[in-house]
């Protein structure tokens, strides 16, 4: 390696495959000092803007904060804080749209300013020299400092390496098109970038530093030596222009020779690179005490009217930027973020500025026109002449658009630096480089869902052997213990002895066991025969009520026929001989008996209601005598039987009702004067005996009408003879069956009636 610094000492350098030559165009930003925009309207903070994980939010919504003033704090390793560009409120914490090819969101804190932009606790420390190696590293990582050239890795992380490093190489190359910001940077702040190249050389302890600029750059260059004199370990080198010499493997490679691993890091040869604005945000940590809140970004193309190199704060929307330097948009706007080579179109115009933005470009059609014309590759190689990796582009393009993942890594797909030198030369317009981009993205995706899988498996693993190591620490602790037993047993004569006893009680209960078992057989049989009897018995019982009940109920039903029977054969004697005149004179006779019973059984307040319809039912029934005469001696024997019926039941219940009324003396002798007027049943002649049954025929059918309707009766009546005829019913109107129908009622009814008499007895 001596060899090697001693050759690059003298000005030697090497040269990298491939390579382009775009058109510079750079002097559209370089001609005018560094600018300071003022505070935009509010600034979008991603929480992630780092290789690596992000850190916890530590600010809630509504709090106000100072510049400087942490936003996140550190709970992991290759994290890295976020500060507040400004003082201000925090207004939203939420998911924006993020500096990415995707265009996708990512959480970010919305601070809106308070116009003060008043600092918060600073902590510089001029003499860093004084601090150990761990403190400088906290101090880096407490600031948020990340590589500026583009992949935004930890500074920390590469500044604490254990290996022994030989090389330290200052990126200062910048070689994209367009781009001025690292050029702009050395003239201004030559001096601040060699005392933080210093501090990193503190850490690293190199044995030489190579400052790297393009030979394009005559004034950066002036500017770097000159702050380097006096410093014979610093070389100021001027490397050739090429694309992409910028790139941290072609840079290596220019000024050592040496080729970086596949799947490696430049560590693995002894060699750190570091871009010149890194270096600038390190020494304003370590010795101003200020966090990366800001970096130079180029605002520049032909859209732009005033391009030219801005201090833009970390957060500020891009429209801002814009808007300072009188962005003039097309009919079809186009604004990328980066150079044409590396960089993307934003989505839109509120992305914010992030840690590795470097340039704004708003170029022209003319200028750069939008690559819409894709057409079949026809293998002209000349991609694979301009890769600078040495990498086969159309191979990779053809398994990348195949998703033929598993080729594309074969043919070293994670070596491509996304240079786009490719993309540049093609005559057919691919876009390689963002089938390249997604292709990784893919695999990166697989990855992460293997390791998680891998993870599980190993959690499971584990899990067996841990419930299988303490199942064999319990059967050799059981063991153990079953060892133990038996020694203290072969030790002690006196528990052999016990052991023996036990034994021979239980061989003894053994035997006495089949006893025992037919004793509680018998124990346990006995309750359960007890019980069944009893049901059994129930059974019998519920069974013989049944049976007597029935035996019962066919007795009466059968006694009741035999009564209805012989009485259906009196009446039917008795009827016999009467004469017509004489069983119409025994209907009169009935019916006023039972009108004027039905009459006094009435209390004073129904009385009123009642009238109305008595006198509607005396008007009805004043043919029914003309109709009886038409009747023949069998029908009117059959309605008077069931008249008798009906009046014996009605009258059981008048009198029950009426027995306490103020009336009843009244009635009583109205039925003794109709008594006296028609001779009992004992004395009567035939014709007399229908003329009653007659009577109570109409008396019942009268109390009917008067509970039903409730209607008033007729007052003062002074001809009870006409009342009479009017409660004649035409019986000569019934067929044969509805007097059939009703002897079969009246001999039930009798029965019931004498049933009721005999239960009163």
């Amino acid at each position: 390696m001596d060899s090697l610094v001693d050759k690059i000492k003298s000005g030697y350098l090497w040269d990298f495959p491939g390579g382009v030559f775009p058109p510079e165009r750079k002097s559209l930003s370089n001609s005018q000092s560094i600018k300071q925009l003022e505070l935009a309207n509010e600034y979008i903070v991603p929480v992630k803007q780092h290789i690596g994980h992000a850190a916890n939010v530590i600010v809630e919504l509504g709090q106000l904060v100072k510049k400087g003033q942490p936003l996140t704090e550190l709970q992991g390793p290759m994290e890295l804080p976020v500060h507040a560009p400004t003082s201000g409120e925090v207004i939203a914490i939420e998911p924006r749209m993020a500096a990415h090819p995707s265009g996708l969101s990512e959480l970010a804190v919305v601070i809106k300013p308070d116009g003060e932009d008043t600092w918060y606790e600073k902590k510089p420390t001029p003499n860093y020299l004084a601090l150990s190696k761990v403190e400088l590293l906290d101090k880096l990582k407490q600031a948020g400092i990340s590589g500026l050239g583009g992949a935004s890795f930890p500074t920390y992380v590469k500044q604490s390496n254990s290996q022994p490093i030989e090389l330290l190489i200052i990126n200062g190359v910048e070689c994209e098109p367009y781009i001025t910001a690292d050029d702009m940077l050395m003239r201004e702040y030559a001096t601040e970038i060699v005392s933080g190249i210093e501090i990193f050389t503190h850490l690293l302890q190199p044995k030489l530093v190579v400052i790297a600029i393009e030979n394009n750059k005559p004034e950066a260059i002036a500017a770097i030596e000159q702050a380097c004199q006096g410093k014979s370990q610093f070389v100021v080198r001027a490397i050739p222009t090429k694309y992409p010499a910028g790139g941290e493997k072609q840079l290596i490679q220019v000024i050592t020779g040496q080729e970086v691993p596949s799947h490696g890091i430049t560590a693995d040869i002894g060699i750190i690179t570091q871009n010149v604005g890194t270096a600038f945000a390190a020494y304003k940590a370590i010795v101003q005490g200020e966090p990366l809140i800001e970096r130079v970004v180029t605002v520049t193309g032909e859209q732009i009217k005033s391009p030219a190199n801005v201090w833009a704060r970390i957060g500020t929307p891009v429209s801002h930027l814009l808007a300072a330097q009188e962005y003039q948009a097309l009919k079809r706007p186009r604004i990328i973020m980066g150079g044409p080579m590396m960089g993307f179109t934003l989505h839109g115009s509120q992305v914010p500025v992030s840690k590795i933005t470097n340039c704004v470009l708003a170029p022209s059609e003319k200028a750069l026109p939008r690559a819409e014309n894709e057409q079949a590759c026809i293998r002209c190689g000349y991609c694979a002449d301009a890769c600078p990796a040495s990498l086969l582009p159309q191979q990779l393009y053809w398994h990348s658009k195949a998703k033929e993942y598993e080729k594309a890594q074969d043919y070293k797909l994670f070596d491509c630096i996304e240079c786009g030198a490719c993309a540049y030369v093609c005559p057919s317009e691919i876009p390689l480089v963002q089938y390249y981009r997604i292709a990784k993205a893919d695999i990166k995706a697989e990855q992460v869902e293997q390791e998680k899988a891998e993870k599980a498996k190993e959690r499971f693993n584990a899990r067996n052997e841990r419930l299988e190591r303490e199942k064999q620490e319990r059967l050799e602790k059981h063991k153990k213990a079953a060892e133990s037993r038996k020694q203290s047993m072969a030790k002690d004569p006196s528990a052999q002895d016990k052991v023996a006893a036990a034994l021979a009680r239980v061989q003894a209960k053994k035997k006495s066991s089949p006893e025992t078992d037919q004793t509680d057989k018998t124990q346990t049989t006995e309750p359960a025969n007890a019980a069944k009897a009893k049901a059994a018995a129930a059974i019998a019982r519920a069974k013989a009520k049944r049976a007597a009940a029935a035996q019962e109920a066919t007795a009466v039903e059968t006694a009741e026929k035999q009564a209805n029977n012989q009485e259906s054969a009196d009446q039917q004697t008795q009827t016999d001989s009467l004469t017509p005149a004489q069983i119409r004179a025994k209907a009169i006779a009935a019916k006023a008996k039972a009108k004027q019973a039905a009459k006094e059984s009435m209390t004073e307040s129904e009385q009123a209601p009642k009238n109305a319809n008595s006198e509607k039912s005396t008007e009805a029934q004043a043919d029914e005598p003309s109709a009886d005469e038409q009747l023949t001696p069998a029908q009117i024997r059959a309605k008077a039987i069931a008249a008798k019926v009906k009046a014996k039941q009605q009258a059981k219940t008048q009198n029950s009702e009426s027995a306490d009324s103020p009336d009843n003396a009244e009635a009583k002798t109205n039925t003794e004067f109709q008594e006296d007027k028609v001779p009992t049943d004992e004395k009567l002649t035939p014709a007399q005996a229908k003329a009653k049954a007659i009577a109570a025929k109409i008396k019942a059918k009268q109390q009917a009408q008067s509970v039903e309707t409730k209607s008033p009766e007729v007052e003062n009546e002074p001809n009870t003879e006409k009342n009479m005829k009017d409660h004649q019913t035409p019986d000569a109107e019934l067929t044969e069956a509805e007097l059939r129908q009703q002897r079969v009622k009246a001999a039930i009814a009798k029965a019931k009636a004498k049933k009721e008499s005999l239960g009163d007895k």
